[in-house]
């Protein structure tokens, strides 16, 4: 699967600090590796969303709108009931987000932990607020950058005012050190069933280095800790909530239930269904 950049894939002229872009398509897209070279709200219209990034993944409905880092994520369109999907985007780079705290004096705040990506509820304001949106995307492109900048700080102040200002710090936290973020990502999906290419991706790592710092901080392949780490959940689940084999072991991470049995039983020494008994 190619890897995607946006918004150079979608705009013709994509240098402006806030950009528009008015995004329907018939076609689903399933972990599609997607390169942010800016900041983006994406305001659901018709089907879902789901995200997966460094530390964070999510679903959203057309209910939901969200915000994220530029960065390395997986993405996944799924039409709507009329086999649609449409959303508008709005892209702002990192240079008018840092105006924009300049402005309002908002850089004194200390800022929350690292998150790349937030999701709210549409709000009348926030409808209204997209309406307006595709109306400017049919402006001439000067108009369309002087009216998107205004845009762009009433968005900002309006959802700093109604929903906190935490997503707003952490846009502007730097979290790019790859022995962080390789541990940032490994630990926040390590009972996903995301390949070890789509992992490095996240990481902006080649497999191969991927590989090698992970052993630099695991001490060990990233098969066998992965193994490891869902092979201990399946014990808690047979253990703790009392569930058997054939319930968990696609949750778990396993195609099928007798490899799921063989490596259990290699890692335990005994069976699931032996273990329970004990």
């Amino acid at each position: 699967m190619d890897i995607i950049r946006i918004p150079d894939e979608l705009l013709a002229e994509s240098s402006q600090s806030v950009q528009v872009f008015d995004y329907n398509s018939t076609q689903e897209i399933s972990k599609q590796q997607i390169i942010l070279d800016q900041n983006i709200f994406s305001f659901l219209v018709e089907g879902t969303k789901e995200i997966v990034l460094d530390n964070s993944s999510l679903s959203i409905t057309n209910s939901k709108f969200l915000i994220m880092k530029s960065g390395h994520c997986l993405m996944t369109e799924k039409l709507s009931e009329t086999k649609n999907y449409k959303s508008v985007l709005l892209f702002f780079s990192n240079d008018i987000l840092l105006k924009f705290i300049r402005k309002f004096k908002l850089n004194s705040i200390e800022p929350t932990d690292y998150k790349p990506v937030f999701s709210f509820e549409y709000d009348a304001f926030i409808k209204r607020f997209v309406n307006s949106l595709l109306d400017i995307s049919k402006l001439s492109k000067n108009t369309q950058r002087v009216l998107l900048e205004v845009k762009f700080e009433e968005i900002m102040l309006y959802l700093i005012e109604t929903r906190g200002i935490d997503f707003l710090l952490s846009l502007t936290l730097n979290n790019s050190v790859p022995a962080q973020k390789i541990i940032r990502i490994v630990e926040s999906n390590q009972l996903s069933k995301l390949t070890l290419n789509e992992l490095a991706f996240l990481c902006d790592m080649s497999i191969s280095t991927f590989k090698r710092e992970f052993e630099k901080q695991y001490s060990e392949s990233p098969s066998k800790w992965f193994q490891n780490k869902r092979l201990e959940y399946a014990h808690s689940l047979l253990n703790q909530e009392q569930r058997n084999s054939s319930e968990i072991y696609f949750e778990v991470g396993y195609e099928n239930l007798s490899s799921f049995i063989q490596a259990y039983k290699s890692k335990y020494g005994v069976t699931p269904k032996h273990h329970q008994k004990i």
